[in-house]
């Protein structure tokens, strides 16, 4: 821009020179006056010169302005592709679930209120340890659930990410995908601890703490994704 700005003050100021008669002074039309006539005809044709030079100059001055205002006034785009806004806040609810789920880790795998005849291997207190509610967590269970296919989630949102931060992101991402599922298979195992020959409520329990470490080592992950996301 700085040598266009050059160029509109070099031709200002040519054309500057080329001022017609019609516009000169008293002095400048008695010395004019005095002129020959081939230095008249010089003059005319300095004028002609002038004449498209302006026009140029007028030219590049309307093209500058209208360019300097547009992108001015031109909106950067809201987001890098359409699901962004969606992706960013399923990824932090699904994050907020998961330390909801832990910091209640009992409560929410245990489940009340069942007969005898709902459930053959429940305790006489009427509540067992329930593996399910991880399932539901993870975003196994529903299409709804925050965290359904998180590991597409986080593939769409790594175009977000810094240069610098792609190698801890795509750990960050193979963490949670080798988690999750290590997770869900705990918890299917732990969901039929009881039924298998040879097992118990130690064995669901034993399962359901397993799937525990792996929800925490999800959870890690998808907690490294979100900072280098800039969403915490």
């Amino acid at each position: 821009r700085s040598t266009q700005l050059s160029a509109i003050f070099y031709l200002a100021v040519t054309c500057r020179a080329f001022i017609p008669s019609k516009f000169q002074t008293s002095g400048q039309r008695t010395a004019t006056s005095k002129r020959n006539l081939q230095k008249a005809h010089a003059s005319n044709d300095n004028q002609q010169e002038c004449d498209r030079r302006s026009f140029g100059l007028t030219l590049m001055v309307q093209i500058i302005a209208t360019t300097s205002l547009a992108s001015s006034i031109a909106p950067l785009p809201a987001y890098a592709y359409p699901q962004e806004k969606e992706d960013k806040e399923k990824l932090v609810k699904g994050y907020q679930r998961l330390t909801y789920l832990l910091d209640n880790w009992v409560t929410e795998t245990t489940v009340c209120g069942k007969s005898s005849d709902d459930n053959p291997y429940t305790s006489n207190n009427g509540c067992v340890r329930s593996p399910l509610k991880v399932m539901d967590y993870m975003g196994y269970r529903s299409i709804n659930d925050p965290l359904f296919k998180a590991d597409k989630t986080l593939k769409r949102l790594s175009v977000l990410v810094s240069d610098g931060d792609g190698s801890e992101y795509l750990d960050a991402m193979e963490k949670w995908a080798e988690s999750a599922e290590e997770a869900n298979g705990m918890a299917f195992v732990s969901s039929w601890g009881e039924a298998n020959p040879g097992g118990g409520k130690d064995r669901v329990e034993l399962f359901i703490e397993r799937a525990k470490k792996n929800v925490v080592d999800a959870r890690d992950g998808l907690e490294t994704a979100i900072i280098l996301l800039g969403l915490q």
